[in-house]
């Protein structure tokens, strides 16, 4: 006899071999024992949880010789050509094959004829849902209203692909996935009819990559079979198909935990180069993730960690946290998504465990939330506590001003607030009452930084004890750090000179104190309904009207930013820098007749010939010096920039600026400018400016305006009177 794999040997023969299938089964019996039978039925489900085997032992049950019966006898002729598939009267069609409107007119024609020697002609159509919607259509009437003797059984993967109009007429039964549980020992009872030797940890390994599908899991199941030598073992399958293990990922996930990276690399590159594809390894990391977040849950059913929950690392699981193992959850989640358009899959996976060497560092947005809230209420002078059993952040109030301003009266618009009964808080819950903090105990929350300051004045907020002589508690002093004692949170630091001067006056009413500084004279003036002094600053001027530098050790000049600078050294008038102009302009042509050089009337000229040999324009000359200076020297360049057209006479280069500020700053630079072109030019030049004359425009004569538009503007005002132009 030849070999029959497993998945073939095992098919269901009756309906108490189905597993997982409870439902469909009982309610088949159920419909045979009453004699209530239809005449069509859809199988829809996953692959390989046993669709087509019961509509085969649905079809022994009702032409069993002993039928029909919820129990078919499998002895029978009738029974045995089913199972073998040669029965005349049970047809298997597959539906991926027959598409066509002619393959469903055949079926019309034949089921015109009564079954052979069976009491019912079964058509058994398997994935129905590739039919085309004409061969759909064409078999609507015969499935509504067949003839007595006729049944259709329908399966198919996809039932959303299946018409309305064809599930409508039809029974339908939806077939589950198989729960592990039962995989494993179906292929624990495989296993013994073989008489191999199976590990409980090989086994369920084969039950949960089968994802609830039998079929799968025989299928596997044979494979594995055929390299383990009559003992199947764990060690076994992961060497042969390149699986990584727990061993493994727990050593792996530890060093992560550990942020020892270069161990974590080492270990990526052992498991690569023994076997282990890079998807196969993300998906290993991700199930192993998966079944830490299971655990940190409390969650320790093997069926779903895959495993014990002993045999995962102890170390991970402490090092982590549930919100840690979610984001590292999420990166291989994201990680197998893509590595399918990745340049380097390898890298992308290294990149990953690099990721969880600092993930002990990673905190939650609500983490930061906690956080800040419990910072706030600590700033406030509160007492922060965290509820252990709603994660809230409740606060409790240390001074009494604080603990009412928590009260918010809804009642009232006009500043008034009762603080005798409890209000609604800001987000319409009633506010809740907290005991104080004890004595001595600092109100700040776990994890947060401790400040010793705070445990000193809690103490002495608690005894009565002031820190001044007013007996206010954290009452603003002349500037913050005069004492360890003071408050760091309600004492901003010193106040403005204003504040610092006024606020005697208010408290003693005494002679007012004058600011050496700014000389401000600050008498008592006015008080207002509240008790509070509006004090009258008289600011000193100068002769003037305008006031008084303080920091002038020369005096007042009288001058402010308003008005035009005043004449000094810094700004010299526009009539000096002409003058000087002048001078160096004639003082350097003087220079140039005492050094030999002729006094003749000089030529301009339009080109001029560098020192490479190149004839060149004037143009041309002041923009490759504005280029050659941008690069040495910036200042020198934007100078240059501001001069207005340039005159060549002879060894010099005579141009204009619109404004004596600008040439203040070209002499500055003119050595530099001078340097640069005699460098250009190949010979020694001279860089003269001078301020350009203002040229006085005469006025324009004022221009007529047309009649027509005289009459256009006129319209547009309304002053046209009907009849009158």
């Amino acid at each position: 006899m030849s070999y029959e794999v497993t998945a073939t040997r095992r098919r269901p023969q009756q309906f108490g071999d189905l597993v997982g299938q409870e439902f469909v089964a009982e309610t088949l019996k159920n419909s045979i024992k009453s004699g209530k039978i239809a005449h069509a039925y859809l199988f829809s489900g996953p692959r390989g949880c046993g669709k087509t085997s019961t509509a085969r032992i649905l079809a022994k049950a009702l032409n069993c010789q002993n039928g029909p019966t919820d129990q078919p006898c499998g002895q029978c002729s009738t029974c045995q050509e089913i199972t073998k598939g040669t029965s005349l009267d049970v047809i298997e069609i597959d539906g991926a094959s027959n598409t066509s409107v002619e393959n469903i007119r055949q079926i019309k024609d034949e089921v015109l004829f009564p079954p052979s020697n069976s009491k019912y002609k079964i058509y058994i159509i398997d994935e129905v849902h590739m039919l085309s919607t004409s061969a759909f259509n064409a078999l609507l009437k015969t499935i509504e209203e067949p003839p007595p003797y006729v049944i259709f059984i329908f399966a198919t993967t996809e039932l959303q692909k299946v018409p309305a109009t064809i599930k409508s007429r039809c029974q339908q039964f939806n077939f589950r996935l198989v729960a592990i549980d039962k995989v494993k020992q179906c292929l624990a009872d495989a296993a013994a009819e073989l008489g191999i030797q199976a590990d409980d940890e090989a086994l369920f390994w084969i039950a949960r990559e089968s994802t609830g599908s039998m079929r799968d899991a025989y299928t596997l199941f044979d494979q594995v079979v055929a390299f383990s030598d009559g003992h199947m073992t764990y060690d076994k399958i992961r060497d042969k198909l390149g699986l990584v293990g727990i061993d493994r990922l727990n050593s792996v996930f530890e060093a992560c935990a550990q942020n020892r990276t270069a161990d974590v690399i080492g270990l990526l590159d052992e498991f690569l180069q023994a076997g282990v594809s890079i998807e196969q390894l993300i998906s290993n990391s991700a199930d192993y993730l998966r079944s830490l977040l299971l655990i940190k849950n409390g969650v320790k059913k093997e069926s779903l960690l895959g495993n014990s929950a002993e045999r995962y690392s102890s170390l991970v699981l402490g090092a982590w946290n549930a919100v840690q193992i979610e984001r590292a959850l999420s990166l291989f989640l994201q990680l197998y998504r893509d590595i399918r358009y990745s340049l380097s899959p390898r890298y992308e996976l290294e990149l990953a465990f690099s990721r969880l060497c600092w993930l002990s560092s990673y905190v939650s947005n609500a983490e930061v939330k906690k956080a800040i809230d419990a910072a706030q209420g600590l700033l406030m002078g509160n007492s922060v506590v965290e509820c252990p059993q709603s994660g809230r952040i409740e606060t409790t109030a240390v001074h009494s001003n604080v603990q009412s301003a928590a009260v918010v009266s809804t009642g009232s618009t006009t500043g008034s607030t009762e603080t005798s009964q409890p209000q609604q808080t800001l987000q319409n819950q009633p506010v809740q009452q907290t005991q104080p903090t004890p004595p001595g105990v600092n109100p700040i929350p776990a994890g947060m930084p401790r400040l010793s300051m705070l445990d000193e004045l809690i103490a002495k907020e608690q005894a009565g004890i002031s820190d001044d002589d007013t007996g206010d508690f954290g009452s603003p002093g002349d500037g913050a750090g005069e004492g360890d004692s003071a408050n760091p949170f309600l004492n901003g630091g010193p106040l403005p000179p204003e504040q610092s001067v006024a606020a005697p006056m208010a408290e003693n009413a005494g002679p007012a104190e004058l600011d050496e500084r700014l000389k401000l004279n600050i008498p008592q003036n006015d008080v207002t309904d509240d008790g509070q002094v509006v004090p009258e600053v008289d600011v000193p001027l100068s002769e003037t009207g305008y006031t008084v530098n303080p920091d002038s050790e020369e005096g007042d000049d009288g001058w402010s930013n308003m008005d035009e600078p005043p004449d000094d050294d810094y700004y010299p008038v526009e009539a000096d820098f002409s003058e000087r102009a002048e001078q160096a302009y004639e003082t350097e042509y003087a220079s140039s007749n005492q050094n030999g050089m002729s006094s003749a009337p000089v030529q301009l000229q339009e080109t001029l010939t560098t020192a490479d040999g190149q004839t060149i324009s004037i143009a041309q000359l002041r923009g490759q010096i504005t280029a050659d200076l941008a690069v040495t020297d910036g200042f020198a360049a934007s100078n240059v920039e501001k001069t207005g057209l340039w005159e060549v006479r002879d060894d010099a280069v005579n141009t204009t600026v619109e404004s004596a500020y600008d040439l203040n700053l070209i002499e500055k630079k003119k050595n530099v400018i001078a340097a640069e072109i005699s460098n250009a030019c190949g010979r020694p030049m001279k860089f003269n400016v001078t301020l350009k004359e203002a040229k006085t425009q005469e006025a324009a004569p004022p221009a007529e305006i047309p009649l027509q538009v005289n009459i256009l503007v006129n319209a547009f005002k309304g002053t046209i009177v009907a009849g009158r132009m």
